[in-house]
């Protein structure tokens, strides 16, 4: 479970101004998950990159090749977030580069999003073996990396994908056909559960009703939001 720590991420102090509490040694981060990661405690994602590639948080370090922390805009408006990586992403150390990657890149293409736009990356930063769903335990020990980037981020959107991101992140555990399309409002951000790209390549069809016909209208929903936020900054 997060700390008070871990959650107490979205308040408006600089990393500059954040002091570690006296009792956790950084060095310890990377090696045990009993040692909290509190608010603050890295200035950008070098550093987290740097933590993830010495991890064993979890016993997924052990057969890594590379972490896999993220790529695209470091201040992004939407944070898109994985289950973990796979056998691609592990050996580039970059996320969403195979075919999902590839299909997840056309799909935002097709609402005008870039990569300026977005900032990717994934529950668990190691890749689970036989690309299997990662265990609670295995979030749970990733998770505080995670919340560190959403923190440095500071999107206005956070778009989920599939049901390990869902849980991994917020705690809700419902299918994500249950919940897909669904804003749920976290931690003072709006979060988006949908489709896993990897799901929608095993389902090809694009008829009426299908993972693809409904993962067309929750990328709309999420392009319509943004431009709602954006005019509302502006105006």
């Amino acid at each position: 479970m997060a700390t008070d720590d871990q959650i107490d991420l979205f308040n408006l102090t600089s990393v500059a101004e954040t002091q570690l509490p006296a009792t956790v040694d950084p060095a310890l981060i990377p090696t045990d998950a009993k040692v909290p990661i509190p608010s603050g405690t890295y200035s950008g994602m070098e550093e987290i990159s740097l933590h993830c590639n010495q991890c064993h948080r979890c016993g997924l370090g052990a057969t890594r090749t590379h972490a896999v922390v993220g790529r695209g805009n470091p201040q992004a408006p939407i944070l898109i977030v994985g289950e973990g990586p796979g056998q691609n992403e592990d050996e580039t150390g970059l996320p969403f580069v195979g075919k999902a990657g590839q299909l997840l890149d056309k799909i935002l293409e097709s609402v005008k999003l870039t990569e300026a736009d977005v900032f990717i990356g994934n529950i668990v930063k190691c890749r689970p073996p036989g690309n299997r769903t990662p265990t609670q335990e295995e979030m749970d020990a990733c998770r505080p990396y995670l919340l560190e980037q959403i923190r440095l981020v500071d999107p206005h959107i956070i778009l989920l994908t599939g049901a390990s991101a869902v849980r991994g992140l917020v705690g809700d555990k419902r299918g994500i056909t249950k919940i897909r399309g669904e804003w749920i409002e976290w931690e003072g951000r709006m979060c988006m559960p949908v489709f896993h790209p990897a799901y929608l390549l095993r389902n090809p069809s694009r008829e009426k009703g299908s993972p693809k016909w409904l993962m067309w209208q929750d990328i709309q929903t999420v392009r319509a939001k943004l431009d709602e936020i954006r005019a509302e900054q502006s105006g």
